[in-house]
């Protein structure tokens, strides 16, 4: 898994890319703004998903089973 400074520089890389790739082929149907808040909204869900994961672990990891 990433680690919170890796996860932070893929998305940011990613939305970059995307952001350059739209620029280049101009309009598509989507606003740049309507991109970059998708991009914002998929980044969040990605940071919940890795603070959920994290405390899942953590309490089965603090599990007792003997």
């Amino acid at each position: 898994m990433f680690g919170g400074t890796d996860l932070i520089s893929v998305i940011s890389a990613l939305i970059g890319a995307r952001l350059a790739r739209l620029r280049r082929l101009g309009d598509d149907g989507y606003t740049t703004e309507t991109v970059v808040v998708i991009a914002l909204l998929v980044a969040m869900a990605i940071a919940v998903l890795a603070i959920v994961t994290a405390k899942v672990i953590a309490k089965a990891n603090s599990l007792n089973l003997g």
